[in-house]
C-alpha cells in the first residue's frame, strides 16, 4: 500500500529524501507550484550527492546531463513577458526584451532572501544551491502557459529493471512549510506505469514554449544577495547606511529648484540646507522644520529661499513672525528679494479668527517661545498654526538653553501632544526596565509621543528626536565639506559667485586686565560685607503668600484669589531672580547696581506706603516677570524719575545722585503710587490681607539696601577702571577700527555711551531694548555687511555699545573686533555676541574678543558666582533668567582669562544634523568615486561585512532597519546581547571606515545578534500594550473607568437603552486597553475636575468613540509590520 506523507503522522520531508536517496536514483523532477529558496536545505545534502544523468529535452540538440530539474508554476510573470508569449508567430523579442524580463521574474526570488531573519544555516544552504546552480547540478524553469498548482516529485534509477521511476504526488510545495510545516496530503505511486505517464507530463511541461530557463538568474539573485559568496568592504556598509539615512534629504535636494537670485546667491551648504528644510516641511508626518545652523551661517537668507520656494509652488504668502527689533531686518530681506510676506512681532497678538491664510510660518529666534503654553504669546501662535494647519519653520541657533523642554516647546508649535512620531524614547525606556515600566509610571502618556520624550533626560533620545526635523551645520562641518584652501597661507575659505572670498577667522580670547587697590569702589562691591549684606536680604515683596492672614482667601474677592493663587506660584522664582540680578548687576557695571539698589528701595516704599494709608497694594506689575523679558530691560527703570532709556536725557555734567536717606525714598512713594494706579496691567490686593511682618520686613530690607549703597558710596566714573580700560582699548590699541562694545543691561549701556562722549569719542552708537530702529542703527555700524555701501563715513559709526538686542539676527561684520563689558553666566551668549562678527562676509582673519578681568585674578570672581548661586538654586530652578551658573562656568572663566585659544568656539561643534551628516558622507564618496553611485544602490538588503577595530574599542554588531511606516533604527549589539546604543549619530562614527578598509572575519554570532536586534525593532514598533495600566487612582483613565463601569451596571432608563449600554461597555474596553488621544484626555480630565453630570460625561464618551477620537487603537491587523533589514556591520576586537 502507497505510503502517506500529511506532516502529522509522517513527515513529507522524510518521503521525498528517502526517494532521492534510494538505491539507484541518478537525477530528480520537480514540478511545484511555489518555490522557497531558503527552503532548500531540507533536501540540499541529498540532491549533492546525486551523480545525474543525459536527458533528451526537445531544446537541445543532443542529451544534455541533468541531476535535478526544478519545474515552477505558480510564478507570476511580467505583463509584457506574458504579451511577448502570446503574440502570433514571428515575433523575435531581442536579447535585451529577453533579459529584462527574465531579471524582473527573478526580482521577486531576491526578495525572498529579504524576508525574514538572517541565520548562519541558511547563508550556507544559500551559497551551496548557488554553486549547484553554477555546476549544472540544478536547473530552474518557470512555466507560463498558464497558471500550474502541480505538486509532483520524480526520481529517476535507469538501472532499475522493474521501476524504474518513483514518484510523489501531493499538496506540498517545494517549501519549509510544505516540506515539514503545514498539514498536507502526499502519496507515492508505486506503479511504473502511473509513475511513466507523470515523468512524461514533466517532461511536456519542461519542453513546451512558454516555460523559460532562469538559472542563471537565479544564480545572480543568491550571489548578489547577503548570502552571497563574495567579499563585500565595510566601507560599502557605511556607505550604503549613509546613502539611506539620507534619503530624505537626497530627495530633497532631487525635488527642489532654487529661483535664479538664489542659485546665484547662496553657497552650496545654504542651498543644500533650504532643500533638506523644505522637504522635512512637506513630510506629512512632521508638518514643520527646524533651520538650527549655529551663528553666521545664514539662518535668514536660506529662510528667504525656502518662502520663495512656496510663493512659487503654492502660490501663497508667508508670515514672518520675529523679535520687535528684528522687524526691520526682515523687512529689508523681504524687500531685496520680493517676498510676497507679512512680518509681525512676536510681541503683537494675532487675531487669529480674522488672520489670512499661511501656507508657511516662519518663527525667527524661536527659542523665545521655549517656556511654552504658559506664556500668552505661545498660546496665541499656536492657536493661529492650530488654526490654519500650515507648515512651520523655526529659526534658532540655540534650539535648547536650559532644558529638553525648551526644544519639546518649540516643536509643539506644529506636533501635538500624542501624535506618533515612529520613535520612542529608548534610552529612558531602558532607563526605567523597559515598556511596562514606562506604563505603569506614565499610562496616560502614548510611548511614540513627543510627550513621552519629555519625560526623558537623556541627550541621545532627543538627539534621534532632532533628525525627524532639524537641519544643524557647524563651522568646522562646513570648512571640511565646503570650503577651499588658500595655497598661500592654508585658511579656509567659502567662494562668493563673483570670486570674492569669505574666510573662517581664528576665534582669539583677549583679557583686558584692569588694576583694583583694596578699599577702591571695585573692591567693595565684591567685598564679603556687600555679599553678605546682599544675601541677608528677605525680599518679602516677592515672597508675599508668607505674609498674607490665614483668614485672607476667607474674606477676598473671586478675583483676589486668582490673584493670591498666582503669587504662590511666582514669588520663589521671582526671588531667585531678584538675587541673581543683584549680582550680575555688579558684575555689570556699580553705577548700574547703584541704580537697582535704589529701585528696590523705593519699589518697597510704596508698599509701605500703601500699607500705611490702608490703600490697595500692587502686587502684579513687577511679581511676574514679562513674556519677553529680556536681560537688558531695566524693570521699572524710570522710577527713579530720570529717564535712564535716553543716555542724553542726563547732562554730560555728572551722573544722577543715589540717596542714602530712607525719608527721601519714603516722600516720592506717594507719587510712584500715583503712577502705578495709573497703569493697566497691575494687580492689587487690599493692605487688609497682610500681617504687619510684611511692613517691618520690607523697612528691614530698605535699612539694608541703604547700608550696601554707602558701602559703595557715591560712583566716580573717573575711576572706574574698567571703563578706563576700555577707552584706553578704543583710543589706542584699536583707535581707528570699528568695535563692538556689549553689556547685558541697558543701564550699563547708557552709562558707557554717556561717560566715553563725556571723554570726546565720536562716531558713537548705542542700542538697547528701547532702541526704535535698531537695524538703522547696525547699517550705520556696519554698512557693507548690510548692503549700506553708500552710508558716508562721516555718518556711520566706529563704535557701537549694544545690549544683547543686537546678539541676535544682526550682520555685524564690518568690524572683527567684540568688547564684553561684562561677563554672563551662560558661555553660550559669549559665543552668540562673536557670532555677529564672526559671519559670512567677514574678512579679516582673526576675530578679537575682549573680557575684563580684575588684574589679581578670576578666583574671587569664580567664588562670588558659585557661592550666589548655590544660595540660589536651593531650591531648584528658581533663577528667572537664562544665566544660571553652568557645570564648566569655572574653567571657561580661567580659559579666558588666560586667552586660551577655542574657548569661544561654538559649542557642541560636532552636533550636525543627522541628515546633513549622511548626505555629507554620501556626496563625498561619490564626488571622490562616482562608480560608487550605481555600485551602493544596486546592493541588496541585509548585506553584511565586518570590519576590525582597536582593542580598546567597542565591538559587537551593529544593525540598520527600516520599520514598516519608514522609521531607520540602527541598533548597535555587543558580541553577549547587551545593547551599546541606539543613537545613530555615535553608531554612524563608530561604522566610519576609509575605502580601503579590508572585510574582517565575521563574529561567530553575527547573525544571531541581527536577529536579537530585529525581535527588538519588532517589540518597540508594535503598539504598546497597557491592558489593565490604568494609572494611580487620581489618573484620568482610572477615575473614567471607575465611573464608567458603575454607570454601567445601573438599570436601562429611557435615555439610555441597550444598544447604548452596549456601546458603553466597548468604550470601556478601549479605555482599559489603550491609551486615551490627548485632546480627549484633556477635555475628560477638566470634566472630572468640574465634577460634571456623569450623564453627560458618558455621552461624551460614547460620542467620542463614535467619531474615533477617544482612544489611540493599533493599526490594521493586515497592515504589514515586519521591519526590513538594510544591512549589518560587525566590529571585530580581539578583546
Amino acid at each position: 500500500m502507497a505510503r502517506i506523507f500529511d506532516n502529522i503522522d509522517l513527515k513529507f520531508t522524510k518521503g521525498l529524501q528517502d526517494i532521492i536517496t534510494n538505491t539507484g536514483v541518478k537525477r530528480v523532477d520537480f514540478c511545484v507550484g511555489y518555490f522557497n529558496l531558503r527552503g532548500w536545505d531540507l533536501i540540499i545534502d541529498q540532491v549533492d550527492l546525486l551523480p545525474g544523468d543525459f536527458v533528451e529535452e526537445e531544446s537541445q540538440g543532443d542529451p544534455i546531463h541533468r541531476t535535478c530539474r526544478l519545474l515552477i508554476g505558480m510564478h507570476q510573470p511580467p505583463e509584457e513577458l506574458t504579451r511577448w508569449l502570446y503574440t502570433k508567430d514571428g515575433f523575435e523579442p531581442d536579447a535585451e526584451f529577453v533579459r529584462s524580463q527574465k531579471l524582473k521574474i527573478a526580482r521577486d526570488f531576491r526578495r525572498q532572501l529579504q524576508m525574514g531573519l538572517p541565520s548562519a544555516k541558511d547563508e550556507m544552504t544559500l551559497r551551496r544551491l548557488s554553486r549547484q546552480l553554477k555546476d549544472g547540478k540544478v536547473c530552474v524553469k518557470l512555466y507560463l502557459r498558464e497558471h500550474l498548482h502541480a505538486k509532483l516529485y520524480l526520481a529517476y534509477r535507469p538501472d532499475d529493471n522493474f521501476n524504474k521511476i518513483m514518484a510523489l504526488m501531493g499538496s506540498s510545495n517545494l517549501t519549509w512549510a510544505g516540506l515539514r510545516g503545514n498539514g498536507e496530503l502526499n502519496a507515492e505511486f508505486s506503479d511504473s506505469d502511473q509513475a511513466r505517464k507523470l515523468a512524461e507530463w514533466f517532461d511536456a511541461r519542461w519542453d513546451d514554449r512558454f516555460c523559460i530557463d532562469i538559472t542563471k538568474e537565479l544564480i545572480e539573485a543568491i550571489d548578489n544577495s547577503w548570502a552571497g559568496d563574495i567579499t563585500i568592504p565595510p566601507y560599502y556598509i557605511y556607505l550604503k547606511t549613509a546613502y539611506h539615512l539620507s534619503e530624505e534629504a537626497r530627495n530633497g535636494i532631487r525635488e527642489f529648484a532654487l529661483s535664479p537670485e538664489f542659485r546665484r546667491e547662496l553657497f552650496d551648504f545654504q542651498q543644500t540646507a533650504v532643500k533638506i528644510a523644505a522637504r522635512h516641511l512637506r513630510n506629512e508626518k512632521r508638518g514643520g522644520a527646524m533651520i538650527g545652523d549655529v551663528v553666521g551661517l545664514g539662518k535668514t537668507i536660506t529662510a528667504c529661499a525656502i518662502a520663495k520656494i512656496y510663493e512659487t509652488t503654492y502660490a501663497s504668502s508667508t508670515l514672518i513672525i520675529c523679535p520687535a527689533n528684528l522687524q526691520s531686518m526682515w523687512r529689508k530681506y523681504a524687500d531685496r528679494y520680493d517676498l510676497k510676506v507679512d512680518i509681525m512681532s512676536m510681541a503683537k497678538p494675532i487675531d487669529v479668527d480674522n488672520a489670512r491664510y499661511y501656507r508657511l510660518i516662519i518663527i525667527d529666534e524661536s527659542h523665545n517661545l521655549r517656556n511654552g503654553a504658559k506664556g500668552r504669546r505661545y498660546k496665541n501662535i499656536k492657536a493661529l498654526i492650530d488654526r490654519q494647519g500650515c507648515n512651520v519653520l523655526l529659526l534658532t541657533a540655540t534650539p535648547y538653553n536650559k532644558h529638553y523642554s525648551d526644544l519639546s516647546n518649540q516643536l509643539k508649535l506644529f506636533i501635538s501632544e500624542d501624535q506618533d512620531l515612529g520613535i520612542r524614547p529608548e534610552n529612558y525606556i531602558r532607563e526605567l526596565g523597559g515598556e511596562r515600566q514606562f506604563m505603569q509610571k506614565h499610562s496616560e502618556t502614548f510611548i511614540r509621543s513627543i510627550s513621552a520624550f519629555d519625560k526623558s533626560d537623556n541627550i541621545e533620545d532627543w538627539n534621534e528626536l532632532m533628525k525627524l526635523f532639524l537641519v544643524r551645520r557647524t563651522r568646522t562641518f562646513i570648512k571640511e565639506n565646503y570650503a577651499k584652501t588658500d595655497p598661500t597661507d592654508g585658511r579656509k575659505y567659502l567662494e562668493f559667485p563673483d570670486g570674492r572670498r569669505s574666510y573662517f577667522p581664528d576665534r582669539l580670547p583677549k583679557a583686558l586686565k584692569f588694576d583694583t587697590e583694596p578699599g577702591d569702589q571695585y573692591s567693595r562691591l565684591y567685598s564679603s560685607e556687600m555679599i553678605g549684606l546682599m544675601e541677608s536680604l528677605d525680599l518679602p515683596r516677592y515672597g508675599l503668600t508668607d505674609y498674607l492672614k490665614e483668614d485672607a482667601r476667607d474674606n477676598a474677592s473671586t478675583l483676589e484669589k486668582q490673584i493670591m493663587d498666582n503669587l504662590s506660584r511666582a514669588g520663589k522664582q521671582q526671588m531667585g531672580f531678584c538675587k541673581s540680578t543683584f549680582f550680575k548687576r555688579i558684575d555689570s557695571c556699580g553705577f548700574s547696581f547703584l541704580l537697582t539698589l535704589a529701585r528696590h528701595i523705593l519699589r518697597n516704599c510704596v508698599f509701605i506706603y500703601a500699607l500705611d494709608n490702608k490703600l490697595r497694594v500692587p502686587v502684579g506689575d513687577e511679581n511676574q516677570l514679562p513674556e519677553e523679558y529680556i536681560d537688558d530691560e531695566d524693570v521699572n527703570a524710570d522710577i527713579l524719575g530720570e529717564d535712564m532709556a535716553n543716555p542724553d536725557a542726563i547732562p554730560d555734567g555728572g551722573l544722577p545722585i543715589i540717596s542714602e536717606d530712607l525719608a527721601d525714598y519714603m516722600r516720592r512713594a506717594a507719587g510712584h503710587y500715583e503712577l502705578i494706579t495709573n497703569k493697566g496691567n497691575v494687580s492689587w490686593l487690599d493692605s487688609k490681607h497682610f500681617k504687619r511682618t510684611l511692613k517691618q520686613k520690607l523697612k528691614k530690607d530698605c535699612e539694608t539696601l541703604i547700608s550696601m549703597i554707602r558701602l559703595c558710596g557715591k560712583w566716580q566714573s573717573e575711576t572706574d577702571q574698567k571703563l578706563n580700560k576700555l577707552y584706553e582699548l578704543l583710543t589706542v590699541r584699536h583707535k581707528d577700527e570699528k568695535v563692538v562694545v556689549f553689556t547685558q543691561y541697558s543701564d550699563t549701556a547708557n552709562y558707557i555711551y554717556r561717560e566715553l562722549r563725556r571723554r570726546g569719542l565720536g562716531n558713537l552708537g548705542v542700542v538697547t531694548g528701547a532702541s526704535e530702529n535698531p537695524t538703522a542703527e547696525v547699517e550705520r555700524f556696519s554698512p557693507v555687511s548690510n548692503y549700506k555701501p553708500d552710508i558716508p563715513a562721516s555718518q556711520q559709526y566706529r563704535v557701537i555699545i549694544a545690549t544683547d538686542v543686537l546678539s541676535e539676527g544682526q550682520n555685524l561684520q564690518d568690524s572683527h573686533i567684540v568688547v564684553n563689558f561684562d561677563l554672563p553666566w551662560a558661555i553660550i551668549r559669549l559665543i552668540q555676541r562673536a557670532g555677529r562678527v564672526d559671519r559670512i562676509g567677514q574678512d579679516a582673519p582673526q576675530i578679537y574678543c575682549y573680557s575684563f578681568f580684575p588684574a589679581d585674578g578670576v578666583e574671587k570672581i569664580i567664588s562670588l558666582r558659585k557661592r550666589l548661586n548655590d544660595r540660589i538654586n536651593e531650591n531648584a530652578s528658581l533663577v528667572g533668567s537664562d544665566e544660571i551658573f553652568f557645570e564648566g562656568n569655572e574653567k571657561n572663566l580661567r580659559d579666558m582669562f588666560n586667552e586660551k585659544a577655542g574657548v569661544l568656539d561654538d559649542e557642541d561643534d560636532g552636533d550636525v544634523d543627522l541628515s546633513s551628516q549622511a548626505y555629507q558622507i554620501w556626496k563625498n564618496a561619490i564626488d571622490a568615486n562616482p562608480h560608487l553611485k550605481e555600485i551602493i544602490p544596486n546592493l541588496q538588503n541585509m548585506v553584511y561585512s565586518t570590519k576590525a577595530a582597536p582593542d580598546d574599542a567597542q565591538g559587537g554588531v551593529v544593525t540598520y532597519a527600516r520599520t514598516y511606516n519608514d522609521f531607520d533604527v540602527l541598533t548597535w549589539l555587543a558580541p553577549d546581547g547587551s545593547v551599546v546604543s541606539n543613537s545613530q549619530r555615535r553608531i554612524l562614527q563608530a561604522m566610519s571606515c576609509s575605502p580601503e578598509e579590508p572585510s574582517a572575519q565575521p563574529l561567530a554570532n553575527h547573525h544571531e545578534l541581527v536577529c536579537q536586534a530585529i525581535n527588538q525593532v519588532e517589540q518597540d514598533t508594535a503598539d504598546p500594550t497597557i491592558a489593565g495600566i490604568l494609572g494611580n487612582r487620581f489618573s484620568t483613565r482610572f477615575r473614567l473607568v471607575e465611573l464608567l463601569e458603575h454607570y454601567y451596571h445601573q438599570d436601562n432608563s429611557l435615555f439610555f437603552s441597550i444598544d447604548d449600554k452596549e456601546d458603553l461597555k466597548f468604550a470601556i474596553n478601549d479605555i482599559y486597553n489603550y491609551p486615551l488621544l490627548d485632546t480627549a484626555k484633556l477635555t475628560l480630565g477638566q470634566m472630572l475636575r468640574r465634577n460634571q453630570d456623569n450623564d453627560e460625561i458618558v455621552q461624551y464618551v460614547l460620542d467620542l468613540r463614535k467619531n474615533g477620537a477617544l482612544c489611540r487603537l493599533p493599526v490594521e491587523e493586515n497592515t504589514h509590520r515586519d521591519p526590513t533589514i538594510v544591512c549589518s556591520m560587525g566590529i571585530r576586537t580581539n578583546k
